[in-house]
């Protein structure tokens, strides 16, 4: 699950990185013979010799102009040769009104590396009724709105929506967040220590276990997450922050009656 990470944006989600690859030179003209422009982009896009971390190309809904997703799950427009790259989103100028193509792009990708993580890799609060909906958080014992948000679970777990977490220490792993995770991750009951480590209480669980913090972590900053709680609904939409449960129950358009 973990991949070489290439940092490319800035807080506010812009491209960083990426232009210092637009900076230290052109791109190579393409040479390498594809079945069609995709793979050619995805085989041979380079930035002065160095070949870029193409993960994904597809086409756009604009002829000639290709839709990149690098390694670590940041994008960019090239068109067919390579020679040019758009930095932004893309918009569609819609009946109903203008509609994101980039984001839902990105809220598939996301949508889809949630998807391949087994129940068995995460922390989970689901009730004791089937679940109506289940959101995935980013989470840090920590973090105090990760707190208010785990007080609410019981109710959010009552009007039926189950709660997933993965792991995100916000200092990093050499922080103590980071310790503290792996012992919930290492426990016998997962659960019972993650809301113990909410509670502020110190775990005795050894960290020395196989566990999958660090590979959540590295996913959590592929995906664009910056801070704690990150919540992700079903569709893959990110929503940053805690979110009151009344507020969560419109957002994934249920109602108690359901």
């Amino acid at each position: 699950m973990m991949r070489r990470s290439t940092e490319l944006t800035t807080s506010q989600g812009k491209p960083r990185r990426l232009i210092g690859w637009l900076m230290v030179g052109a791109l190579l003209p393409m040479t390498a013979q594809a079945n069609s422009a995709t793979d050619a982009l995805r085989d041979t896009l380079s930035v002065n010799g160095q070949a870029m971390p193409v993960d994904e190309v597809r086409e756009t809904p604009m002829e000639g102009i290709y839709h990149v997703r690098l390694e670590n799950g940041e994008t960019f427009y090239s068109n067919a040769d390579g020679s040019h790259f758009l930095v932004g989103d893309l918009y569609e100028n819609a009946d109903s009104g203008l509609v994101n193509l980039t984001e839902q792009s990105r809220n598939q990708a996301r949508a889809e590396a949630i998807a391949a993580i087994p129940e068995s890799e995460r922390v989970v609060f689901r009730g004791e009724d089937t679940p109506k909906a289940t959101i995935v958080v980013f989470t840090d014992p920590t973090c105090p709105y990760c707190v208010r948000l785990h007080d609410t679970v019981p109710e959010l777990n009552e009007r039926g929506i189950a709660v997933h977490y993965l792991a995100f220490p916000r200092s990093g792993m050499n922080g103590n967040a980071a310790k503290t995770l792996e012992r919930v991750w290492c426990a016998d009951n997962p659960s019972e220590a993650m809301s113990r480590a909410k509670q502020g209480e110190t775990l005795s669980t050894t960290a020395s276990c196989d566990n999958p913090v660090a590979e959540q972590y590295e996913l959590g900053r592929q995906l664009g997450v910056q801070g704690t709680p990150a919540i992700i609904l079903p569709d893959g939409q990110m929503v940053p922050g805690f979110v009151p449960p009344g507020r969560m129950m419109d957002m994934l358009e249920l109602d108690d009656a359901d």
